[in-house]
C-alpha cells in the first residue's frame, strides 16, 4: 500500500523528521508537498491517518498564534512602529527585551524554515525553505549585530510580522492541498471495521484484518461490502458510484460478483470472499492511483526545473539588489530590507505546487470515477489524439451472444415456447449461444423445463427429450449432415451478423432463434463524440469483412480493419502512426496486449474487478466506450488546469521580483511583509484554482 519510491531522492518532513515521497514527482523536502512514505491508511486505521496528515497543518497555525501573540510586544518596543503611530515607549534595556522576543520568535516560528533549509540541502534540492530560511535569518543576524552596536535601525517587527504571515500562509496551503489525499483516504474509507461472517452455522463479527478468502459473509442492507466475492445467497442493489462513477444501483443476485467498498442496498445477501486485502478491486486501485500521483509527467518535469532556476535566480538577483541598493545609497538597512524582500516574494511555493496538486486531485478523481491512470504521461497526451482504434468483441460490443430474435415457424409453438425447449436441452452446455438463451430465458421469467439423454454434437449443436419430445437446438450443418433440406431464413434475419440457431421438435422445424454480439450501449454515442472533438475512429477485429463493416457502419465510424489476427494488431496501430497520427488503442488488455503497448496511450476495459491490465496506460472500469471520451474530456481539462497554473505561478514572481527589488522606488516600495502576502496568495490561488478541477458526467 506504500507509495513507489521513486529514483529521486526522498527528503524529510521538517516537522516530524520522517522520509516523504512526492505527491507529483520531485525531490519532496517539505511537508506541504509530499507524502509519508512510512504512513498509509492502513497502519493506523483511516481516524489515526488523518489525524496525523493533519498534524503539520495544525502545527503550522499554532506556531502562527503563539508567534501572533510574541509580535504585539515586538511591534509596541520597535521604535520605526513608535515613530509612525506617535507614541513612545522606552525604558533601560528595552532593545534587549527586543532581541529576546525576537530570538523566541526567530527560533520557535522560524523553526520549520529553518530544519526545512537543513533537508533541502541534504537532499541537494535547494527550494522555497531555503528561501525563507534565508531571508528570516539575514533579518535577524543584521538586527541582532544593530542591538550590540552596529549603526541602523533593528528589522525585529519584519522579521516577526513576516514569520507570522509565513507560517499563516503555510497553514492556509497545506489546509487546500488537504483535499488532493483527502479523495484517496476516502477510497480506504468505504471498508468497514467490522464484518460478520457465519462460523459453524453462526454469525460471528470479526474485525476487517482477520477475514480470510472463501470465507462466507453476512451482508444486511446498507452495508459496506468488506471484500470482493461471489453472492451465494439473496438479491440486491449495489451501489458502487464511489468506484466506478456510475450513480446508477447495480443489481446482484447468485453467482453475480461484488467489489469491495461498494454499499449494499436493501436486500441481505451471502457472500463468498475470493480477494481480501492487497488482493482486492479496491486495494489495486489504491495503489494504482498513489504510483499515478507519483509519476512525473511532461509537464511536471518541466515546472520542477522552473522552480529550481527560480531558486537560483531569487537568490542571485537577492544578492545583486544587496550589492545595487548599498553601492547608491550607502545605507545598509535598506539594502537588506531589499534583499530580505526579494528572497521571500521570490519563493517559487506556487510553482512547486502548482502541478503535484493537479497530478494528486486528478488521479483521485480519475479513480472514483472508474478511468484508473497507471501513466501520467500518457495521460497527459490524451488531449493531442487525432485517432482511436477500437477492438470490436467486449470493447464496442458486450463480448457474449446475446438473442436478437425468435422466429416460431409454426402455429402450434409461439416464441416463449420456442425458447423454453431451446433452453431446455441448452442448460447443460457451456457453448456461447447456450449462454445467449439461458440469459433470455432468466430474462423473460420462463420456467426451465428438464431435459432427458443430453447429447452435444459437435459443431451442430445439441439435442435431448423434453416434455416426452425429442428435441434438436442446432445450426445449419445439422441439416447438411443429416442430410435434410434446410428451411428457408426469413428475409428479416441479417446472416451476415446474426449466428441463426433451429428449433426442431421431432424432426419438425418449429423456430428458428438468431444470436449476435450486441452493441454496447454508449457505442454509438462515444463516436459522435469523438467526432465531434475530431478525433477519427477505426474498428479493429479478427471478424470478417462483412460483420466489420456493419458494426461500423452502424456506429458510424470512419472506417474498419477486418481479419486481423492478435499479433497483427500491433503492427496496424504502428502504421497509423507512421502517418503522423497519435493514437489510442482500446482493447480488452489481454489479446490486444501488443497493441496496446504500441499505442500511444493504450486504454484497456475492465470488467468490474479486472485492473491487471499490465501493458494498459489508462483502465476503463465500467467498459463503457463513453469513458474513452470523458477520458479525453477530463485530459484536456486537466491539462488546461496545469497551464493555468504554471503562467499564473511563472507570472507572479515575472512582476513582483522586480517591484521586490525595487524598481519602482522611490514612487512605490513593497515590504517584506507585503511580499510575503503576495507569496502566500498566489500560493493559495494555485490550489484553489487545482481545487475546482472536476470530471463532466
Amino acid at each position: 500500500m506504500h507509495p513507489q519510491v521513486l529514483k529521486d531522492e526522498p527528503g524529510k518532513c521538517p516537522l516530524c523528521g520522517m522520509t516523504l515521497v512526492p505527491i507529483g514527482g520531485g525531490p519532496a523536502t517539505n511537508g506541504h508537498t509530499s507524502r509519508h512514505s512510512g504512513h498509509s491508511p492502513h497502519d493506523y486505521g483511516n481516524e489515526n491517518f488523518n489525524k496525523h496528515e493533519g498534524h503539520h497543518t495544525g502545527d503550522f497555525l499554532s506556531r502562527f498564534w503563539i508567534s501572533l501573540v510574541i509580535t504585539i510586544p515586538i511591534l509596541l518596543l520597535s521604535h520605526m512602529i513608535q515613530q509612525w503611530l506617535g507614541f513612545n515607549i522606552t525604558f533601560p534595556g528595552d532593545k534587549y527585551v527586543l532581541l529576546a522576543l525576537g530570538t523566541v520568535i526567530y527560533i520557535y516560528g522560524g523553526l520549520p524554515f529553518l530544519k526545512g533549509m537543513i533537508g533541502e540541502m541534504k537532499a541537494k534540492a535547494i527550494g522555497m525553505m531555503t528561501l525563507v530560511a534565508i531571508a528570516i535569518s539575514v533579518a535577524y543576524i543584521y538586527s541582532v549585530a544593530v542591538v550590540f552596536g552596529l549603526q541602523g535601525m533593528d528589522f525585529f517587527w519584519e522579521l516577526a510580522t513576516l514569520i507570522d504571515i509565513m507560517l499563516l500562509g503555510h497553514w492556509l496551503e497545506m489546509r487546500s492541498q488537504m483535499a488532493a489525499s483527502r479523495a484517496l483516504q476516502s477510497l480506504v474509507a468505504l471498508l468497514p471495521n467490522d464484518v460478520t461472517v457465519e462460523r459453524n452455522g453462526e454469525a460471528v463479527k470479526i474485525k476487517l484484518e482477520d477475514l480470510q478468502n472463501g470465507e462466507t459473509v453476512i451482508i444486511k442492507p446498507g452495508e459496506k461490502i468488506p471484500a470482493d466475492g461471489s453472492v451465494l445467497e439473496g438479491h440486491s442493489y449495489m451501489n458502487e458510484s464511489m468506484l466506478t462513477g456510475e450513480s446508477v444501483p447495480v443489481k446482484k443476485e447468485k453467482d453475480d460478483k461484488v467489489i469491495a467498498g461498494s454499499i449494499n442496498g436493501d436486500g441481505a445477501l451471502k457472500v463468498q470472499v475470493t480477494a481480501v486485502g492487497k488482493d482486492s478491486y479496491l486495494n489495486r486501485v489504491i495503489n494504482l492511483v498513489q504510483e499515478a500521483q507519483a509519476t512525473k509527467s511532461n509537464t511536471q518535469n518541466l515546472a520542477d526545473k522552473v522552480a529550481k532556476w527560480l531558486t537560483f535566480i531569487a537568490i542571485a538577483v537577492g544578492i545583486a539588489t544587496f550589492v545595487y541598493w548599498f553601492a547608491n545609497s550607502g545605507d545598509i538597512a535598506f539594502a537588506l530590507e531589499r534583499m530580505v524582500t526579494v528572497m521571500v516574494t521570490a519563493c517559487p511555493h506556487a510553482l512547486g505546487v502548482a502541478i503535484p496538486l493537479v497530478v494528486a486531485i486528478s488521479t483521485t478523481l480519475s479513480a472514483t470515477n472508474g478511468l484508473l491512470i497507471r501513466n501520467r504521461t500518457a495521460f497527459e497526451t490524451t488531449r493531442k489524439l487525432s485517432t482511436v482504434i477500437f477492438d470490436k468483441t467486449g470493447t464496442l460490443t458486450k463480448g457474449s451472444h446475446a438473442v436478437e430474435k425468435v422466429i416460431p415457424l409454426t402455429e402450434e409453438y409461439n416464441a416463449d415456447e420456442v425458447i423454453q425447449y431451446a433452453a431446455a436441452v441448452q442448460q447443460n452446455s457451456e457453448h456461447h449461444i447456450a449462454k445467449g438463451i439461458m440469459a433470455t430465458l432468466k430474462e423473460k421469467s420462463l420456467n426451465l423445463w428438464k431435459s432427458q439423454n443430453f447429447s452435444y454434437m459437435q459443431g451442430i449443436g445439441v439435442k435431448g427429450v423434453v416434455n416426452g419430445k425429442n428435441v434438436v437446438a442446432g445450426g445449419p450443418n445439422y441439416f447438411t449432415e443429416n442430410h435434410l433440406q434446410m428451411p428457408e431464413v426469413p428475409a428479416e434475419i441479417n446472416q451476415e451478423a446474426e449466428t441463426v440457431n433451429f428449433v426442431l421438435i421431432d424432426d419438425q422445424v418449429i423456430g428458428i432463434i438468431t444470436l449476435a454480439d450486441s452493441i454496447r450501449e454508449g457505442s454509438a454515442q462515444a463516436i459522435d463524440e469523438l467526432k465531434k472533438m475530431g478525433i477519427k475512429s477505426f474498428l479493429l477485429t479478427g471478424d470478417n469483412d462483412k460483420i466489420a463493416a456493419a458494426v461500423a457502419e452502424k456506429l458510424g465510424m470512419d472506417g474498419y480493419l477486418a481479419n486481423v489476427l492478435p499479433h497483427n494488431k500491433q503492427e496496424k496501430v504502428k502504421e497509423f502512426q507512421d502517418k503522423g497520427e497519435v493514437v489510442a488503442m482500446t482493447g480488452d488488455g489481454v489479446n490486444d496486449a501488443p497493441a496496446l503497448a504500441q499505442a500511444d496511450v493504450g486504454i484497456a476495459v475492465g470488467s468490474g474487478t479486472d485492473v491487471a491490465a499490465e501493458t494498459a496506460d489508462i483502465i476503463l472500469v465500467d467498459s463503457d466506450p463513453r469513458d474513452v471520451v470523458k477520458l479525453i474530456d477530463f485530459g484536456k481539462l486537466t491539462y488546461k488546469k496545469m497551464v493555468q497554473n504554471l503562467i499564473w505561478a511563472v507570472g507572479y514572481n515575472v512582476v513582483a521580483i522586480p517591484l521586490a527589488a525595487g524598481v519602482l522606488y522611490p514612487n512605490f516600495i513593497l515590504s517584506p511583509a507585503m511580499g510575503a502576502v503576495l507569496m502566500s496568495v498566489s500560493t493559495i490561488v494555485v490550489a484553489i484554482n487545482a481545487s475546482f478541477l472536476k470530471i463532466k458526467k
